[in-house]
């Protein structure tokens, strides 16, 4: 992937954003990492020019957690969750539990995320073992600080729902680019769960994908870029950034017929009630 474009090649979205009264919520980006040292500032202002005024980025390691901090305290539309995605896990200690907790203290910390689960790259079944302990950690912790989770699954489907259903059923918080059946969809919405919509939903191979979007209650989806990466069509292959969650908003929109405006405004209202964005 082209990790450093041209910015001025990015869409000009013709309904507006800023102007148009649009207001967007990407509720999950990596904006911290060197992708974007190059144009960091201009990218937020892009985004904002599609109408997208809040971003929520999710650490993915510890080192990421600590600069997302950072990006949080630096620019007054971004808030941040803090956690060890599952390729990244390793065996914690109460010292890393400890850190994790400190970042979390931080006002604009909304999340303990992203963890989860990750088969697709990790066939191992001893580091699939560690990947679960760690999940089901870091989701007490989310408990002890009353904070809501964002969770990858990907390929790990029936492991996840059944820690989600056990171990974590005092948890909330939100299954990012859902990518699961149907039926999981159902349970986890009875267990009160957001899911999360991203570039995919834009891929002319997104079938399956397409069926559960329909079905998710209006009141319980998300939209989400997960930039640098999942760059939503006619923009395949190159770096996403936060802007084009307008895209999804767009694609999202057309296939529940419903008016742009009126998916911003409940996904919008979605973002706040989990992560609590600006109250």
């Amino acid at each position: 992937m082209e990790l450093f474009e041209n910015p001025d090649a990015l869409p000009v979205f013709s309904g507006g954003g800023e102007e148009a009264g649009i207001f967007l919520v990407d509720t999950h980006c990596h904006i911290d990492g060197a992708e974007y040292d190059r144009d960091r500032d201009e990218m937020i202002a892009r985004a904002g020019r599609a109408g997208v005024r809040l971003l929520v980025n999710m650490g993915d390691s510890l080192e990421s957690s600590r600069r997302s901090v950072k990006l949080a305290a630096r620019y007054k539309n971004v808030y941040t969750g803090v956690g060890v995605h599952p390729e990244e896990a390793f065996p914690f200690t109460q010292a890393d539990d400890d850190r994790l907790a400190a970042w979390a203290g931080e006002t604009r910390v909304v999340a303990v995320g992203e963890i989860g689960l990750d088969y697709y790259w990790e066939k191992d079944q001893d580091r699939r073992q560690l990947q679960r302990d760690i999940f089901v950690r870091q989701l007490a912790l989310a408990r002890d600080l009353n904070l809501p989770v964002c969770i990858h699954d990907r390929e790990a489907h029936g492991d996840l729902l059944k820690i989600l259903q056990t171990e974590g059923k005092e948890n909330r918080g939100v299954v990012h680019c859902f990518s699961g059946s149907l039926e999981m969809a159902r349970e986890l919405l009875k267990l009160g769960w957001y899911l999360g919509v991203d570039g995919p939903v834009t891929y002319k191979n997104a079938k399956k994908g397409l069926e559960v979007l329909r079905e998710i209650p209006l009141d319980r989806l998300l939209l989400e870029t997960d930039s640098p990466y999942l760059t939503p069509h006619p923009y395949r292959g190159r770096r996403n950034e936060p802007g084009l969650v307008r895209l999804v908003a767009e694609k999202t929109a057309e296939l529940r017929e419903i008016s742009l405006a009126e998916l911003a405004e409940q996904t919008t209202r979605n973002a706040r009630d989990i992560y609590g964005l600006d109250k």
